[in-house]
Parts: structure tokens; C-alpha cells; sequence
């Protein structure tokens, strides 16, 4: 009889020829358990999903109420179902300082990626994208369009036209966008690069270009939303708004669910010409959007966001070693950059052998990931050192 490790390599497609192969059995806070029982702590958190950590009693206990009434119904937006409406007006509340009302539910990141843009064109009348070298915001067409790196794209061209890029940081780039530019499109911090945070004094500069050339700004913060960073929302750190924001990973306590927001004058242009602009069967579940809402709750309640910013000080106080480079990154987003990918890869194994999950980047292999739960606890600190 064939193992459960090769029924996965023989049935289950697979996306690169040396997966992890570790079989999980479990999962609880901050631990994966496999099925010998061993536990391993999750430094990666499902790549910035797990924020609230693993099965939270209380996500728990809301997707089981929402088992009880009702799960699929019909396409999105066309039935008034609980579960969303109260989601979105949680999440409306939560942004009421920056306009952003009106929520539009995907299944996932490079759905909420492929709706903005679709959503910037409509409301513009324009075609061009601007987005920045190094980015990434998903891996579907019009997500890969945007994602600036070419080794992972030139096996799919053509792409969408009219997408140019420009170098974070690099302000006279900034003159590339014009009263032709539909939106443009950047990381609140740029994850697979490497975690490359902006400067403050640009993204000011940023919001600025693009109001004055009446262009949507896109902040995508699928990796960096629901306190990942420190703030409730990337984009606070820099003192800016968004027209159009990009949600999904920690958004649904580990169920699949995006979005993207903007205001309601904005959304309302896909109702018509053409009716029915962007449609999606399965956009917001309403067992995601439960498990959201409580994941949100969560965050708020348990005041996570106010735990970040001494758990990133304890990490860059035990990261101290003569191979790493530099410690970058915001709250729980954070990257040990290293020489070669060959350390990169002897670490990952070594953590492993320890019990600890770990990963790298897909832009920049020559780093480590570090993004633990939200919920990891100040006394597992300790524990991390010494199998450090």
C-alpha cells in the first residue's frame, strides 16, 4: 500500500521538484505536529496567514455557528448573507478614517489583485499600470503582469500591455506616472523581495504623484494587513491612504478569503457598462467571512498589534551572529539576510532538525523568513534561543 508521502508526490501536482515532504497531522498556536507528534514552531505562520496563530478556539467556534445555517448559496452579491455583511461593515469600520467602504470579497490574494485592477481601469478609462521591480501580488495573468521580476514570467508571455515598473525608493522614477496612468500598484512592504521596507518620505511622495495625476493608488497588503507589521494596516505607518487596498492571507484565521476596498463612488463603476464587471462564484464564503470577522475580533480584543513591536526587539536581539548580514523588516515581517543561498538552505534544514518552520523568499533566496503567529508568546523566546 502506498504512503500518504507517495500519494502526494504521485497524485497531488506539485509546484518544484523538492518539496518539504513533512506530513502534518496537527496544528495548535504556534505548533505544527506530525505524525510522529513531534512539534515544530511556526516561524512562517502559512506564509503570513496564521496570524492569530492555529485553530483559535474562537475562529473555531464561528465557522462551526455558520455550519449550523448555511455554507454556499449563490454568486456573489446577489443575496444579502449575514456573514459578509457584517464582516464588511466591520472591516468599513476599522478603515473609516481613510473612505474605504465598499468591500469586495475574492477567495484569495491574486483575486483581490486581479478585481483592482480591473476596478482601476474601469474608473480611469486608462490602460497603463505602473508597479515596481522585485514586487509580487500573486501569480494568476493580470497579478503576474505586475509582478516584477522577469525569470518567473517569461514562460507565460505575452502578459498584460501597458505595465512598466520602477525601483522602490528611487524617487525621480515617480515621474513615470502620468495623467495616462490607470493605478499604481505597490507592497505596503515588499515581501518576497526580501521584506525591502519604503521610506516614509517616498510613499508621502508617492500618494502625492498620484493625486495630482488623478491616478488610483493600489496598496497591497495581502502580506502585511491584520497587524503583521506593528499596525492594524501597513499604510498607517507612513501616513497615507490607499484608493484601493488589497487583503487576504491573515484576513481569515487560515480559511481562504480576500478582498479589495475602496470607496463606494469608486466600486460602483463595475454595476454597469458592462453589468456584472467583475463576478466571482465562491468570493466571499460565508464561512470565511465568519472565521474573518472573528479573526479581526480577535486581533483587536486580544490587542496583538500592541505585542508586536517587543516581540520584533527580542527577535533582532537573538538574531546576533557573524553570518547575518542585516535584520530587515517591520513587526513580524522580517528577514535574516545571509551570504548564499547555500547557508540559506543549510539553516532551513538545521531549524527544521531543531523543530522550528522557517522558509525564505522568492525573490531573494539569500534570506530568511521570520513571521511567526501574532500569538507567539514572550516565554517562547527562551526556547528559540536555545535551539538557536
Amino acid at each position: 500500500m502506498l504512503s500518504q508521502k507517495q500519494l502526494f508526490l504521485l497524485n497531488t501536482a506539485q509546484t518544484s521538484d523538492f518539496p518539504r515532504l513533512l506530513e502534518i497531522e496537527k496544528a495548535e498556536g504556534i505548533y505544527l505536529y506530525d505524525v510522529d507528534g513531534r512539534a515544530y514552531i511556526d516561524l512562517v505562520s502559512g506564509f503570513a496567514v496564521s496570524n492569530i496563530g492555529h485553530r483559535h478556539p474562537q475562529v473555531l467556534k464561528a465557522i462551526q455557528d455558520q455550519l449550523e445555517k448555511y455554507l454556499h448559496l449563490t454568486v456573489y452579491g446577489e443575496f444579502v448573507q449575514s456573514p459578509q455583511v457584517k464582516f464588511a461593515a466591520r472591516l468599513a469600520e476599522v478603515l473609516l478614517p481613510t473612505d474605504l467602504s465598499s468591500v469586495y470579497f475574492t477567495n484569495s490574494g491574486t483575486e483581490a489583485t486581479e478585481g483592482a485592477l480591473k476596478l482601476a481601469k474601469r474608473f480611469t478609462n486608462r490602460s497603463q499600470i505602473i508597479s515596481f521591480n522585485n514586487s509580487y501580488h500573486g501569480s494568476t495573468h493580470g497579478a503576474l503582469s505586475v509582478m516584477g521580476n522577469e525569470y518567473y514570467k517569461q514562460a507565460y508571455r505575452p502578459l498584460l500591455p501597458d505595465i512598466n515598473f520602477i525601483q522602490l525608493n528611487k524617487t525621480e522614477d515617480l515621474e513615470q506616472i502620468t495623467s495616462q496612468t490607470a493605478a499604481v500598484i505597490i507592497e505596503a512592504i515588499q515581501g518576497e523581495a526580501g521584506v525591502q521596507v519604503p521610506d516614509i518620505a517616498y510613499f508621502k511622495k508617492l500618494r502625492e504623484k498620484c493625486t495630482k495625476t488623478g491616478t488610483l493608488l493600489i496598496i497591497d497588503e495581502i502580506q502585511t494587513g491584520f497587524g503583521r507589521t506593528g499596525k492594524l494596516f501597513a499604510f498607517e505607518h507612513y501616513g497615507i491612504k490607499p484608493d484601493i487596498l488589497l487583503l487576504a492571507k491573515g484576513m481569515g484565521g487560515g480559511m481562504p478569503i480576500g478582498a479589495f476596498i475602496a470607496k463606494k463612488s469608486v466600486m460602483d463603476c463595475l454595476k454597469s457598462n458592462p453589468i456584472l464587471g467583475h463576478i466571482t462564484t465562491f468570493g466571499g464564503h460565508p464561512v470565511s467571512c465568519a472565521a474573518g470577522l472573528a479573526t479581526l475580533d480577535i486581533i483587536i480584543q486580544e490587542q496583538l498589534v500592541n505585542t508586536v513591536a517587543a516581540k520584533e526587539q527580542l527577535f533582532r536581539e537573538l538574531l546576533v551572529h557573524s553570518k547575518i548580514k542585516e535584520i530587515r523588516g517591520k513587526g513580524l515581517m522580517l528577514a535574516m539576510q545571509l551570504d548564499t543561498f547555500e547557508q540559506v538552505e543549510g539553516v532551513s534544514k538545521q531549524c527544521i532538525t531543531n523543530g522550528l518552520i522557517i522558509d525564505w523568499f522568492l525573490h531573494c533566496d539569500t534570506a530568511m523568513r521570520i513571521a511567526p503567529p501574532l500569538t507567539i508568546a514572550i516565554n517562547k523566546f527562551e526556547k528559540l534561543a536555545k535551539l538557536y
